[in-house]
C-alpha cells in the first residue's frame, strides 16, 4: 500500500535542512518528515490537534514540536527562506488585498464618552502642523 504524503519529495529536499537537528541527548527525535507532514495535515484540514492521524505520530508530540519550533523561530526562518527562494525564482505574485470592512460598535458602547485628545482629530492635527 502506497502512503500518500502531504509534502512532495522535491519540497521536502528543500525544507529538511531548515529544521533543527537532534542534539543527541535524551529521547530520540521523532521522524522529522512525519512530524512536519502531521503539522501540514493539521493546518490543511483545520482539524483539532487530537485528530491528527496516528500515521504521523502521537498528536501531542507533533503539537509539542510545532510549539517548540514556533517559540524558537524555526517557522519564521522556514517562511523567510521559502519566500526568498520563491521570489528569486519569480514564483511569487505579491498581490495585496486591502479590506475596508467597517465594524460597528456594540449597542451599549455607542453612547460612551470618547477621548480623542481634544477637538481636533489626530490626522487633522498633523496636517495643520505641517502647513
Amino acid at each position: 500500500m502506497v502512503m500518500r504524503q502531504e509534502i512532495p519529495d522535491e519540497t521536502w529536499a528543500v525544507l529538511e535542512p531548515l529544521f533543527p537537528r537532534s542534539k543527541g541527548r535524551g529521547r530520540p527525535m521523532m521522524d522529522m518528515r512525519s512530524t512536519v507532514e502531521g503539522i501540514a495535515w493539521r493546518f490543511r484540514t483545520g482539524a483539532p490537534w487530537r485528530d491528527v492521524p496516528e500515521r504521523f505520530g502521537h498528536w501531542n508530540s507533533i503539537y509539542q514540536r510545532f510549539s517548540d519550533w514556533s517559540a524558537d523561530g524555526t517557522w519564521a526562518r522556514v517562511l523567510a527562506r521559502v519566500q526568498s527562494s520563491s521570489a528569486a525564482a519569480g514564483e511569487i505574485d505579491w498581490t495585496v488585498s486591502v479590506d475596508s470592512t467597517i465594524t460597528r460598535v456594540h449597542q451599549h458602547g455607542g453612547t460612551l464618552p470618547r477621548d480623542t485628545g481634544g477637538r481636533i482629530e489626530l490626522q487633522e492635527s498633523r496636517r495643520s502642523g505641517a502647513a
